[in-house]
């Protein structure tokens, strides 16, 4: 049986559970009833009508959230020649070639991002063991391998995020942070929920939104009216 903090407890005594909240009324209750001494990052949790044991029932995409993530992004990038410069200039908090790839296999995942350029694939493809299983590995469907790594660090490091659902076909994404205004939270979520209804797999077929819930770092989850995130037009 889980055990739950009486502040928990309480928070969860103050939700109604007949009720699909609006997205303004479940962050507002999240901002009002956040009391950790940290700032929290809210999520959103959405299951979706997919099954990704079928290859076209995969979704994997990217979205830029336009009030971005709250998070400080640190970049890696691997490349070589001119390109080097250019990811420093850019912004990348390491930048190199061999010499990285080497770092990385003796253990240095000092990043939360790591960009390719194509001419380094082959070379980056033994990192594989180390940077699956993390979440790491680049992908041109990602943006993390491209040419044009001035504008991809630009990208990730003002809010750019990776999304991809779950074996259980669910999303778990995290679109900001507790100090950001309700309007701004609200504006992330809706380039989300637009981001996942442009990435739509082939293979869908029937309901494509199952629920919507929304929670914080140490917060309940919350059931959203989908449709009313959906109607949302930003001002």
């Amino acid at each position: 049986m889980v055990k739950r903090s009486r502040r928990f407890t309480e928070i969860l005594h103050q939700l109604d559970k007949n009720l699909l909240y609006s997205p303004d009324d479940a962050l507002s209750f999240l901002k009002k009833h956040s009391s950790v001494n940290f700032i929290e990052t809210l999520e959103a949790h959405i299951a979706l009508g997919l099954d990704p044991k079928y290859a076209d029932q995969q979704l994997r995409s990217t979205v830029i959230l336009p009030k971005g993530s709250g998070k400080f992004v640190r970049v890696a990038v691997i490349t070589q020649g001119d390109n080097l410069n250019t990811a420093k200039v850019a912004g990348a908090d390491k930048v190199g070639s061999e010499d990285l790839i080497e770092d990385i296999l003796n253990g240095d995942l000092n990043f939360d991002k790591l960009i390719v350029t194509p001419d380094m694939m082959l070379m980056i493809a033994k990192l594989g063991r180390i940077l699956g299983p993390r979440g790491l590995m680049p992908s041109p469907k990602s943006g993390t391998v491209t040419n044009n790594i001035k504008d991809a660090i630009i990208e990730f490091k003002a809010g750019k995020l990776e999304y991809k659902i779950d074996r259980t076909g669910v999303l778990h994404v995290p679109f900001g942070k507790m100090n950001f205004s309700v309007n701004d939270l609200k504006l992330n979520l809706k380039a989300l929920q637009e981001s996942i209804e442009k990435n739509r797999p082939s293979g869908s077929k029937g309901k494509y939104w199952k629920s919507l819930y929304l929670s914080s770092t140490m917060g309940p989850g919350i059931p959203v009216d989908i449709g009313l995130l959906k109607n949302y037009v930003a001002g």
